[in-house]
C-alpha cells in the first residue's frame, strides 16, 4: 500500500485504534516522514542548534569535518589537514562538491564560513564553540589555514558542527532572508517550508556522495508526543524522536514499531541563575541541590534508561571526573539551609522551561523544590523563546530552569566554556578561578594538562553549586520496523545513511 493510499484512507474511513494499529506497511518509501516535537528555531545552521533545527538543517548542510557511526572524527567539505604550527591547521579542501543552485563550493565560501560564525557581531549562539579561532584564509587552490589564539586540543571536535554556507547566496539575501530559504551542498534541499506545519525536502540529486536513500522527505512539528507516536504507530510517520520511558516501554509490544535509543553527551541538569535574585545566595543554590531525589527521578519516571550525574557532563564526554561527589538527598539540611537564607514562602522563584521537554520531571522536580520551601512557579514558553531567554541577560533567565544540553562534540570545553565561562552568554555564574581553568584547559595540547584543569573548574562549579547536575540523557527513537537507523552519542540525526528495508 502506498503513503498516497493510506493516507486517502485514513481521510474517509473512521477506524478503531486496534484497525489502526493492524495496517500494513506501506511497499515504497518515496516520501519519508518525520515528526518534530518542535517547529525548528532555525534554519540557519549557524544560529540556534536545538535539536528539531539542528535535525532539518543538518541534511541540508555539510560539515567542514563530521563523525562516522563509530564516533571518529572523519572529513566532509575537507578531505584531510595537517598542523602547520600548534595554533595553525591546514584543511584540504575537496573539490567535486556543489551547492543545491549548482555553484561550486570553493575555499571561499570555507573562509566565509568560518569568518561569519566567529564575528561577535553576527551574535551567533554558538559563538563559544568557535571563538578560539582567530583567522581564516585561503592558502593554496584547494586550501585553507585556520588560525587560533593558542593551541586547542578540541577545535576538530568542534568543526564537527561548522556548516559550510554558500558565500554569495547569502551576501545576496542577507541572514533573515537565508534563515527562511537556506541552501546548502547536503543530501537534501529545502523546497518549501509552511511555519507550524511542516517542510518539505527534495533530495539533491546530484549530492557528491551519492543517491539519498529518499527521494522525499516531510518533517512535521507535532508537539504532543502522544501524537507523534501514533502517527508511528498508524504509518502516518516513520520515525520520531520520544523523552517518555513509559512510551518506550510500551512500543515493545507493537510489532510495526521499534524503539531505538543510546546514552548521549547530553545532561539534563537545573541550571541556577547565581547572578540575581534569590539563588544569589549560595546557600539557595545548595537547598535546591539537596532538595532533588535524583535516585527517584531515575528509577520511577525514567525507568533506569537514564543514569545520575554528579557534574555536568557524561561519560561520553572527554573530561568528565568520577570523582566528583554527590549533593545527596537532604530535604531536612535544604530547609534549614533555606530558613538561615531568609527564605520564606512568599519568596518566590520563576521556573523557566518549554514543552518540548519531559513534563513528568519537570512537574516532579518543582513538587521537590516545593517541598523543601522553594516556591518555584513554572513558566513555560515556546523552544525558540526558550533559547533566547537562556542566552538574554540575568534578569531575563528565570531564576532555575530546566535545561538539556550537549555540544555534539564530546568534550567538557562544548559543555563548560558556555554554560559556566563568565564572558558567556549561557553562562549565569561568575567565578574568576573557574574562567581561568578553563581557558587554561583550551590552550594546551597536553592531554592530561587539560584533565587537570578540568578537574579544578569541575570541583569549584560543585562547590558554587552553579547547576544541580540529575542524569546522562539517552536519545530514543520510535520508527517504523523497516527503518534502518543507529542513533549516536552526538545525537546526530543524518537521513542519507539510513535505510528502509521491508
Amino acid at each position: 500500500m502506498t503513503r498516497t493510499s493510506l493516507r486517502s484512507k485514513m481521510a474517509i474511513i473512521s477506524l478503531t485504534a486496534a484497525m489502526a494499529l493492524a495496517l500494513p506497511a506501506r511497499a515504497d518509501q518515496k516520501l519519508f516522514v518525520v515528526d518534530l516535537a518542535s517547529d525548528p528555531a532555525s534554519l540557519d545552521p549557524q544560529v540556534q542548534w536545538d535539536p528539531d533545527s539542528y535535525a532539518v538543517y543538518r541534511n541540508i548542510f555539510d560539515n567542514l569535518v563530521t563523525r562516522d557511526a563509530s564516533g571518529k572524527i572523519v572529513g566532509q567539505v575537507a578531505s584531510a589537514w595537517h598542523y602547520k604550527s600548534p595554533t595553525e591547521i591546514v584543511f584540504t579542501i575537496r573539490s567535486g562538491i556543489h551547492f543545491q543552485d549548482g555553484s561550486a563550493l570553493t575555499p571561499e565560501d570555507v573562509v566565509y564560513s568560518v569568518k561569519r560564525i566567529t564575528n561577535p557581531a553576527f551574535k551567533s549562539p554558538q559563538l563559544s564553540q568557535f571563538d578560539q579561532i582567530t583567522g581564516a584564509e585561503v592558502s593554496g587552490p584547494n586550501e585553507v589555514t585556520l588560525s587560533t589564539k593558542t593551541p586547542y586540543p578540541v577545535l576538530l571536535a568542534q568543526l564537527v558542527k561548522l556548516s559550510i554556507v554558500p558565500k554569495a547566496y547569502v551576501e545576496k539575501l542577507g541572514d533573515t532572508a537565508f534563515n527562511q530559504a537556506p541552501m546548502g551542498s547536503g543530501p537534501y534541499r529545502l523546497v518549501s517550508r509552511t511555519r507550524g506545519v511542516k517542510m518539505v525536502l527534495a533530495a539533491n540529486e546530484g549530492y557528491w556522495r551519492g543517491k539519498p536513500p529518499f527521494p522525499a522527505v516531510e518533517m512535521h512539528p507535532v508537539p504532543q508526543e502522544s501524537t507523534r507516536i501514533a502517527d508511528v504507530r498508524t504509518g502516518k510517520a516513520d520515525i520520531t524522536r520520544i523523552l517518555s520511558t513509559d512510551d518506550a516501554d510500551a512500543l515493545h509490544t507493537d510489532s510495526q514499531v521499534k524503539v531505538l535509543w543510546t546514552p548521549t553527551e547530553r545532561v539534563t541538569m537545573l541550571t541556577l541563575n547565581a547572578l540575581t535574585g534569590p539563588m544569589q545566595d549560595v546557600r539557595v543554590r545548595e537547598a535546591a541541590a539537596m532538595a532533588i531525589d535524583r535516585k527517584t527521578l531515575v528509577e520511577a519516571l525514567l525507568r533506569g534508561y537514564a543514569k545520575p550525574v554528579n557534574e555536568p557532563l557524561t561519560p561520553a564526554s572527554v573530561g568528565f571526573d568520577p570523582n566528583i561527589a554527590d549533593y545527596g538527598y537532604n530535604p531536612d539540611r535544604a530547609r534549614a539551609l533555606l530558613k538561615e537564607a531568609g527564605v520564606t514562602p512568599q519568596t518566590k522563584f520563576e521556573f523557566l522551561t518549554s514543552p518540548v521537554f519531559d513534563q513528568r520531571v519537570v512537574q516532579a522536580l518543582q513538587q521537590m523544590l516545593g517541598d523543601v520551601g522553594i516556591n518555584a512557579k513554572i513558566v513555560t514558553v515556546d523552544i525558540a523563546t526558550y533559547l533566547k531567554l537562556r542566552q538574554a541577560s540575568p534578569q531575563e533567565a528565570g531564576d532555575v530552569s530546566y535545561f538539556r544540553w550537549s555540544c555534539g562534540c564530546q568534550d567538557a570545553d562544548g559543555t563548560l566554556f558556555p554554560l559556566f565561562h563568565s564572558s558567556s552568554q549561557w553562562a549565569k555564574y561568575k567565578n574568576a578561578d573557574v574562567d581561568a581553568a578553563l581557558s587554561a584547559a583550551r590552550a594546551t595540547l597536553e592531554p592530561q594538562q587539560r584533565l587537570a584543569e578540568y578537574a579544578k573548574a569541575l570541583e569549584l562549579i560543585h562547590k558554587d553549586v552553579a547547576v544541580v547536575p540529575l542524569f546522562q540523557d539517552v536519545v530514543m527513537f520510535a520508527a517504523r520496523k523497516q527503518v534502518q537507523f543507529q542513533p549516536t552519542a552526538d545525537e546526530s540525526f543524518f537521513l542519507f545513511p539510513m535505510r528502509w528495508k521491508p
